[in-house]
C-alpha cells in the first residue's frame, strides 16, 4: 500500500514533485482498476495542488458532491447528476493540496445492496460496504487516501475487511454538508489509508487541527479497556484471537488492560440505533422512494417499504435512549484512556453479495465517538481481521496516537 507520509515527505524534500506522484498514481489506478472496480468516475487528468497534502490523490465516496465529477449515489436515479459545487469536505481536501483521484463506488445510497467493487485480497470476498470503493482502492495500492462515510459501520467494517487503517471521526468533526444523507443524526465522515500514522497526517491537514498528528502514545501505564459488546452478539473466533493478541501486545508494552462491563444504558442505546435510523432514512429518501421506487435496488427497496410506518413516537424514544447512552458513555470512557473491540464480526464474507454486518460499529456511531481500526492478523481464510480503538467524544487525537503505537508493535511482531 501507498503511504501518505512517504509521498508528502518525498515532495517536501524535493526528491519528487506533486505532478510526478500523481502521474504514478494514475498509472497504478489504470493497472488495477479493471480487476478491482473501485471507481465510479475519474477525471481525465490529476491536477496538482499546493499545501501539506500536495501529491496525494484521494478517492471520494460517490455520495459526496463534486463540482467536476458526477455524483451518482450508486444509483441509476442519479445517472449523470452533476452538482454545481464541491461539498465542504472536498473543498477542505483541495485546500490542503490533495487532488481528487475519482469518485469511489458505494452501495446504492450507502445501504446494503453491494457495489461492483472486489476485495483486493480475494475477488470472491466482499469488500464490505458502503464505502467499498474507498477501502478497496487503498488496499489495492491504487491511492494513498480515501474518504468514506459511516451511518452504521461503513468506514470501519470495509477497512477491516480490506486490511487498511481507517478512522470514523467524532460526529461533526468533518462537515457532512453536501453528503447525501441517510440518517442525519448518525452520518459521519471518515478517512482510509495504509496506516494510523497516515490517517493522523491527513486528518490534521484536512481539518486544520495539527494536534491530530501527534506522535505515538506512550503505552506504559495507559489504561486500555476491552469490551466484547456482548449485547451485539458473537464474533468469529478470529476476531477474539485478534482482540486477545492486541491486548497482550499492549500489556507487554506496559499498558493496563481493563475488562469493561457494559452499562445498561449503553446496551439500550445500541437498540436505539435502528429506530433512529429508520425514521430518518424514511425522510432522507422520501423523494427517491415516492418517484423512483422501482429503480431502488432490492435490499434498500424492501427496507424502505418496511420503514414507512416509522413514526414520531418511536423516533422520540430512540432519541431519549441515545441521550441517556451518551450520558452513560462519559463514565464508561472515564474508566480508561481508550477502549478496544472488534472492528467487524470476522473476515470478509465469502460472497460479494453481502456487505457484512455492522453490529460491532453501531453503538459507537450512535454515540458519535471516534473509532480507528488497524489490521491485526489474518483469519483462517487468509483475509485481514482488524480491531478498533475507541475513545470518548472529541478525543480523536487520542485514538490516533494510541493506534500509531499499537500498529508499530503489531508490525514488529509480524
Amino acid at each position: 500500500m501507498l503511504s501518505v507520509r512517504d509521498i508528502v515527505g518525498r515532495v517536501s524534500a524535493g526528491k519528487s514533485t506533486a505532478e510526478a506522484e500523481l502521474a504514478a498514481t494514475q498509472e497504478r489506478i489504470d493497472a488495477r482498476e479493471p480487476a478491482i472496480q473501485a471507481f465510479a468516475s475519474r477525471p481525465e487528468g490529476l491536477r496538482a495542488g499546493t499545501g501539506p497534502l500536495a501529491g496525494i490523490a484521494c478517492g471520494v465516496k460517490d455520495i459526496i458532491d463534486t463540482a467536476d465529477l458526477p455524483t451518482r449515489m450508486g444509483s441509476p436515479i442519479y445517472e449523470g447528476w452533476q452538482p454545481r459545487a464541491d461539498a465542504p469536505i472536498v473543498m477542505a481536501l483541495k485546500a490542503a493540496g490533495a487532488s481528487v483521484a475519482g469518485k469511489t463506488h458505494t452501495t446504492a445510497f450507502a445501504f446494503l445492496d453491494p457495489a461492483p467493487t472486489h476485495n483486493p485480497h480475494d475477488a470472491t470476498a466482499s469488500p464490505g460496504g458502503s464505502s467499498a470503493g474507498s477501502a478497496a482502492a487503498v488496499a489495492a495500492g491504487m491511492i494513498p487516501l480515501a474518504i468514506g462515510t459511516q451511518t452504521g459501520g461503513s468506514v470501519i467494517r470495509p477497512a477491516s475487511y480490506c486490511g487498511v487503517a481507517a478512522i470514523k471521526t467524532s460526529y461533526g468533526l468533518l462537515p457532512t454538508v453536501g453528503v447525501k444523507p441517510f440518517s442525519w443524526s448518525l452520518d459521519t465522515l471518515g478517512l482510509m489509508a495504509a496506516s494510523a500514522d497516515d490517517l493522523g497526517l491527513a486528518l490534521a491537514a484536512i481539518a486544520q487541527r495539527p494536534e491530530l498528528d501527534a506522535g505515538p502514545a506512550t503505552l506504559q501505564g495507559l489504561r486500555i479497556g476491552v469490551t466484547r459488546q456482548d449485547f451485539a452478539g458473537a464474533a468469529e473466533p478470529a476476531c477474539e484471537t485478534a482482540l486477545q493478541r492486541l491486548s497482550e501486545i499492549a500489556a507487554a508494552a506496559g499498558a493496563v488492560i481493563v475488562p469493561l462491563e457494559t452499562p445498561a444504558a449503553l446496551a439500550a442505546a445500541y437498540e436505539a440505533h435502528a429506530p433512529l435510523q429508520d425514521y430518518e432514512a424514511r425522510h432522507a429518501l422520501a423523494w427517491e422512494y415516492r418517484h423512483h421506487r422501482e429503480a431502488i435496488p432490492p435490499k434498500l427497496r424492501s427496507y424502505l417499504d418496511g420503514v414507512q410506518s416509522a413514526g414520531a413516537a418511536s423516533y422520540d424514544e430512540a432519541r431519549r435512549l441515545s441521550r441517556r447512552g451518551r450520558d452513560a458513555a462519559r463514565g464508561f470512557f472515564g474508566a480508561c484512556d481508550v477502549v478496544i473491540s472488534y472492528a467487524a464480526p470476522g473476515e470478509a464474507p465469502d460472497t460479494i453479495g453481502s456487505t457484512g454486518d455492522s453490529k460491532f460499529n453501531r453503538l459507537w456511531t450512535l454515540l458519535g465517538v471516534p473509532c480507528l481500526t488497524i489490521p491485526v492478523l489474518q483469519g483462517p481464510r487468509g483475509l485481514p481481521v482488524g480491531i478498533q480503538i475507541i475513545a470518548g467524544f472529541g478525543a480523536d487525537e487520542v485514538v490516533i496516537a494510541v493506534a500509531k503505537a499499537l500498529e508499530r508493535l503489531v508490525g514488529a511482531e509480524a
